[in-house]
């Protein structure tokens, strides 16, 4: 795996910032039945609410939303980007071996949670699912890349 197309080491710690703080407002949304804080806004729909591509008046014009959940989607986004790819401190053969073969990992382990869903999840929780199901690359891919590194760290200090 290329370097050039991780970013510097110093966005790890922003990233997780990040990441944290969208993971707070999802909690916050979640114990509030989804609702999170009242931020409402006026934002610019693409497809509005009941339009579908059929109706263009309610499309492609201003209307007011709520954009607790949005923000909290770009935080979590931004900042899982963020740490899964940016550099570490000694970025070498052996790290972008353990890079790619976590991120293998987790797109087999998302594409495995999607199938299971798929077979045995019906109606609103289907759409739940869905909904996290766009996270868990990101997350799986942050977890199994830093444990592996953990565990190669443990590794090497157990052999000295």
């Amino acid at each position: 795996m290329k370097t050039r197309y991780l970013f510097p080491f110093k966005n790890k710690k922003i990233g997780w910032a990040l990441l944290l703080v969208g993971m707070v407002f999802e909690v916050v949304a979640i114990a509030n039945n989804f609702e999170g804080l009242n931020w409402e806004m006026k934002v610019f729909a693409l497809i509005g609410d009941d339009s579908g591509w059929q109706n263009v008046n309610e499309s492609l014009s201003w209307s007011k939303n709520n954009i607790f959940n949005e923000l909290t989607l770009i935080l979590i986004i931004i900042g899982g980007l963020l740490v899964a790819f940016s550099k570490t401190k000694q970025e070498d053969e052996y790290i972008s071996k353990i890079r790619m073969e976590s991120l293998i990992w987790a797109t087999y382990v998302n594409y495995g949670v999607l199938l299971f869903t798929v077979l045995f999840i019906y109606g609103m929780p289907f759409f739940n699912v869905m909904i996290y199901n766009m996270f868990t690359v990101l997350i799986f891919f942050i977890l199994r890349f830093h444990f592996m590194l953990y565990k190669s760290k443990r590794q090497l200090r157990y052999e000295e």
